[in-house]
């Protein structure tokens, strides 16, 4: 017997016999870690990643081939569908790319209402990413508190537009409706009980050894080698480049707004978290602000050929109401010409392309989706680490497969 167990072990002694041959790996699509339909190829020599690429394309939908046979309008649902945690900045970049071409200047109170409901999807969008991203690496307990507040965010959006996901509050000229005094009371109280509900989030997991020992240097990235992969938000920012549109070139009322751009230093799995956190501590600050100087007026342009119906207009019957939206609000018609206009989003640069040729629907649309770009940089983060680390990489980047497949 022991001298049986003997061979054995000169077996496994053996050089040929010990040493690991490069396998691949499927990743998802099915992974709970892969954050939606994500099909990542794994190159394993043993534990440590020798490549990644990524597979998509699961939840392409063609969205932008439906935006050219729609009205301008009609798209604004569908732009829910994108980043579907964040829905309210879908809609905020696709409508300033058709007022872009337009030319169409917005009411001022619509314009802080736009950018406090955008901010507010921020909000929402970071606490699910760092939520599941705590669960990926078995920190349950973070998800139910960040679900918790985000709860809050959606009875908010529920109030001001009847919806809690898709939301399609965003008009060309404007926003659907106004905000009324028991959204702006609500808000306004959330805005005061978040920062101590942040901090939380951080005693929780930012001091904790599994937290920094799974995402502390791990899947690092340079600010040269983040600008030349594309990424924005804070998986840019995190490598301690700060650009943030909202400041480098701001639209809507930003520039009116007292806010700072948090960076990481080293650009790994743990400023990437650092920078999400302190983006909300930001965000509450703007959403703060806005509360405080939302100006009174319309909420959005007095053109009945551009924002239908009429505010004020009664219809007697079905027949009335097919007319106007099939002459009045379906007539107008768009300069000829093309128009790019990004937003940063909660994922980065998000932007609409537009090519008129004059009539009614896009004769062009393209999206540049910021979770399709950063999703690039996957191979760049994850070669040479563990196939563990992986997971906390996907999550670093926070990605939602609606925008990325279209």
């Amino acid at each position: 017997m022991i001298d049986d167990k003997k061979n054995i072990r000169d077996e496994f002694d053996d050089e040929e016999a010990v040493s690991t041959k490069e396998m691949t790996l499927s990743f998802g699509p099915q992974h709970p870690s892969a954050h939606g339909v994500l099909h990542l190829l794994l190159g394993l020599q043993g534990e440590k990643v020798t490549w990644a690429d990524p597979d998509i394309g699961y939840l392409h939908r063609g969205t932008e081939k439906i935006a050219e046979n729609l009205l301008y309008h009609q798209f604004v649902p569908y732009t829910d569908r994108l980043d579907y945690m964040s829905s309210m900045s879908n809609n905020l970049g696709y409508v300033l790319a058709v007022e872009k071409v337009m030319d169409l200047e917005v009411p001022e109170r619509a314009q802080y209402l736009r950018v406090l409901c955008a901010e507010l999807s921020r909000l929402a969008g970071h606490l699910v990413c760092i939520g599941a991203w705590g669960v990926d690496l078995g920190a349950m307990t973070v998800l139910l508190y960040a679900f918790r507040e985000r709860e809050m965010i959606m009875d908010l959006f529920e109030m001001i537009c009847g919806a809690r996901m898709t939301l399609s509050y965003m008009r060309i000229g404007g926003v659907r409706w106004d905000a009324n005094e028991e959204f702006l009371t609500k808000c306004k109280e959330l805005m005061e009980y978040m920062p101590e509900r942040i901090d939380e989030y951080e005693r929780l997991i930012t001091g904790n050894r599994v937290w920094i020992k799974r995402n502390k240097n791990v899947g690092i990235v340079s600010a040269n080698d983040a600008i030349d992969l594309g990424l924005t938000g804070p998986n840019l920012r995190a490598s301690g480049v700060p650009w943030d549109i909202r400041k480098d070139e701001p639209y809507l009322i930003y520039d009116k707004l007292d806010f700072e751009v948090p960076v990481g230093s080293v650009g790994d799995c743990f400023d990437r978290y650092l920078v999400r956190i302190a983006e909300m501590r930001q965000t509450i600050r703007i959403i703060s602000q806005c509360l405080e100087k939302l100006p009174e007026g319309p909420v959005v342009v007095d053109m009945p050929e551009i924002v239908p119906p009429p505010k004020d207009e009664v219809y007697n019957n079905m027949e009335e109401l097919i007319h106007h939206f099939k002459y009045v609000s379906h007539g107008f018609k768009v300069s000829e010409g093309e128009a790019y206009h990004a937003i940063e989003a909660p994922k980065g640069e998000l932007g609409f392309y537009i090519k008129s040729n004059g009539g009614e629907k896009p004769e062009r649309l393209k999206i540049r989706s910021p979770t399709f770009v950063n999703l690039q940089s996957t191979h760049h983060l994850a070669k040479g680490e563990y196939m563990a680390d992986v997971v906390a990489i996907i999550s670093s980047l926070d990605p939602v497969f609606g925008e990325c497949d279209k």
